[in-house]
């Protein structure tokens, strides 16, 4: 005996219309809807979400159910929860319902889940790939299907871990049992609290026990790390993954507040052949890694394709070892000068870049120079030959040349560049010429008040500008840049 195909119970009407079902009920159902009395027989205004409408009870008015709301939805759990129906007494019959009814008080059930409605797991595991850990974790306690996806592994592939709040009331069991899925952690924590300190260290050393198919670790310090803080703990636990990890491809330690030394490079260098990219950039004032250090790193690298150093590491030695015939092909070099080394490093010659920029034509090179650089040394690091492609001074002394250099050498490289001086009429020309001259560029941010012209100028001669910071006048702190459509 077959049956007729079950009619969809889902439509966006408004509840007056469902009188259709009263004079002409459908011949044949696999099975009825579930009557689900409501209180609130006033129709409510429709919205985006698709409700569920169903039939009448006998002798009274058509009403429709009440929007499927979740049972209970913990503080950080996500917002897509199994469907409940909310059930109240009828007040068309003027009796109670029979069983957890009859007192009149609301009760949420679960609804049924009616076939094709339930996600497959792959569609599961695309969304909660998206999700913040707390998020996962309260997923995962939903029901068993919800909690297969949530601890597939390509839900954990890439993972943003912050150790200041998401790790508190964890279950360590549901962490541990996916720290081997994890491929790239962006690692988040606050040096100057004990707990969430910690936490980074503990969450390190267990990767480095049990996960050695890292592909990249990044690194965040929040806050400010406490005084005659070395974070020798830290970077013990790093020292230890990077040990482990020999698939290990990409390291970045730019937000990383403590001094870099040379023993980290050399264990990067030996205990991870593949990898790709390393930042060892960061904002402290002394810089303790040799360039003898960053030479043996690029030998025992050949892949290595970005890398990001203080001034005082590089040296014309490591630039040729960079521009050798079999080398792998060199896309970024990130130089921060920020230290007296960096002040006291030695030149950079010119025929060098040249070498280098010939060797590798689509290498960038970023730049950030700070105020203790000195204005010779800044003239010493600003060559004519070096592919700059962002450029961000914060000089103590002269800024006017740099940008006037910036614009007659760099014009065909230069994409962003970031000022931050006193406001000036000469820095306001030297801003206009190189608005002239570097018709590539995408972002410019000035932290000074500038003329009207200058403004003019970017956005008159630079078509692919697409953010800027250019204030005609002072404004309150912090400066937002303007994005451009």
């Amino acid at each position: 005996m077959t049956t007729a195909p079950r009619p969809c119970f889902r439509a966006r009407i408004h509840l007056g219309s469902c009188r259709h079902w009263e004079a002409h009920p459908p011949s044949a159902l696999t099975w009825p809807p579930r009557l689900v009395p409501d209180s609130h027989a006033r129709p409510a205004p429709l919205d985006s979400r698709c409700f569920r409408v169903c039939a009448e009870r006998r002798g009274g008015a058509p009403v429709r159910a009440a929007p499927s709301v979740p049972a209970s939805r913990p503080s950080g759990s996500p917002r897509f929860l199994p469907t409940t129906v909310l059930r109240r007494q009828s007040p068309v019959s003027g009796q109670n319902p029979p069983g957890p009814l009859s007192s009149g008080t609301p009760t949420l059930l679960p609804a049924m889940a009616e076939p094709g409605e339930q996600l497959p797991e792959e569609v599961l595991a695309l969304i909660f790939r998206h999700l913040p850990l707390r998020d996962r974790a309260a997923a995962a306690r939903v029901c068993r299907a919800w909690a297969a996806a949530a601890t597939c592994s390509t839900v954990w592939h890439n993972t943003n871990i912050s150790c200041d709040c998401e790790l508190e009331g964890m279950q360590p069991q549901y962490l541990s049992a996916c720290l081997d899925h994890v491929q790239n952690l962006r690692l988040e924590f606050v040096p100057s609290r004990e707990p969430s300190r910690l936490a980074a260290i503990e969450l390190l050393t267990a990767l480095a026990g049990r996960n050695p198919e890292l592909r990249g670790l990044c690194l965040e310090c929040r806050g400010e790390k406490r005084l005659f803080d070395s974070g020798r703990d830290v970077l013990d636990a790093v020292h230890a993954l990077c040990r482990a990890a020999r698939a290990l491809r990409h390291l970045d330690l730019r937000r990383l507040p403590f001094t870099l030394d040379d023993a980290l490079v050399l264990q990067v260098a030996h205990g991870c052949p593949e990898l790709c990219s390393l930042f060892l950039d960061n904002s402290t004032l002394v810089g303790s890694v040799g360039p003898g250090s960053v030479l043996e790193l690029l030998e025992a690298c050949p892949c290595l394709r970005a890398l990001g150093l203080h001034l005082a590491s590089l040296s014309r030695t490591a630039l040729e070892a960079l521009a050798a015939p079999d080398r792998a092909p060199f896309e970024l070099l990130a130089l921060r000068c920020a230290c007296p080394e960096d002040a006291r490093a030695s030149p950079l010659p010119n025929e060098a870049w040249a070498e280098l920029s010939r060797r590798h034509p689509g290498l960038a090179v970023e730049l950030e120079l700070e105020p203790a650089l000195p204005a010779e040394s800044v003239t010493r690091v600003l060559q004519p030959a070096v592919p700059v492609a962002a450029l961000r001074l914060s000089l103590s002394g002269d800024t006017v040349g740099p940008v006037r250099f910036a614009a007659r050498h760099y014009a065909a490289t230069l994409r962003a560049l970031e000022v931050r001086a006193a406001a000036s009429a000469e820095l306001d020309a030297a801003l206009e010429e190189l608005a002239e001259r570097c018709v590539g560029l995408r972002e410019v941010h000035c932290f000074c008040v500038v003329r009207p012209s200058v403004l003019h100028a970017f956005r008159t001669h630079c078509p692919r500008l697409r953010s800027y910071t250019l204030k005609l006048t002072r404004e309150p702190h912090p400066w937002r840049p303007t994005l451009v459509a």
